[in-house]
């Protein structure tokens, strides 16, 4: 008999609206679901449907207006930014279309980076980051600064730097967007067998059609409405 997971993420009767030119955009309306530790989920849909808002007040980067936000067992919708830093550097990675690595510092640098500061020592610093990019297949690549690298390599960099922390869920936005087919298909098998093998939580975000296969539940949005 399957175990039975936790929730991990719940919204709430979700709202958030943005003023942009004197209109109101409301970006999420009237949100529900519902996200069980473990899963894959991927949220679909067109450029300004509200997927990277959810994303955003979902992992504590920004409030709704209005709403709850359960995120392992503590609603966060109205947390104060310490609680929410606090939050995301204990429980949460995240992965970005443009990678956001730091030119100046090697691939092992960057990951380190993410544990810092921090009361461990600097050589299990230093193993945490070697066991990440052996886990995204790039610990030969090591010593490279991302100038040496290219958009899939970096990207599987920046997904080391995201799980080196060891986080209860990985949010990615529109992590292949800046990915050719191969080193799509190469980045979201990573995050599945990561998933699989970490039992973490990934919510990621797109909005191409090639990338929902991956998930074993998908949430598809338009118009800052769950369809």
């Amino acid at each position: 008999m399957p175990v039975s997971k936790d929730v991990m993420i719940e919204c709430i009767d979700v709202n958030k609206e943005y003023r942009r030119a004197g209109a109101i955009i409301r970006a999420l309306v009237d949100i529900n679901i519902s996200i069980k530790s473990g899963d894959f989920v991927i949220v679909q849909g067109p450029t300004g449907c509200g997927k990277s808002t959810l994303l955003n007040v979902m992992s504590g980067l920004d409030l709704p207006d209005s709403g709850k936000i359960i995120f392992d067992g503590e609603n966060i919708a109205r947390s104060k930014e310490d609680r929410l830093a606090k939050i995301r550097r204990q429980k949460v990675g995240f992965v970005f279309q443009d990678f956001n690595l730091v030119n100046t510092l090697t691939a092992i640098e960057n990951v380190e980076a993410m544990l810092w500061p921090t009361v461990l020592r600097s050589k299990e610093i230093e193993n945490r980051a070697i066991a990440a990019l052996r886990d995204v297949n790039m610990l030969e690549r090591k010593d490279h600064f991302p100038v040496e690298m290219s958009g899939g390599e970096k990207q599987r960099v920046a997904l080391a730097r995201a799980i080196v922390g060891k986080p209860r869920v990985v949010f990615g936005d529109e992590v292949s967007g800046n990915l050719d087919p191969k080193s799509e298909k190469e980045v979201m098998e990573l995050l599945k067998q990561i998933n699989q093998d970490y039992e973490t939580t990934m919510i990621i975000v797109t909005h191409r059609e090639t990338v929902a296969k991956y998930g074993d539940n998908i949430i598809k949005m338009d118009k800052g409405r769950i369809i």
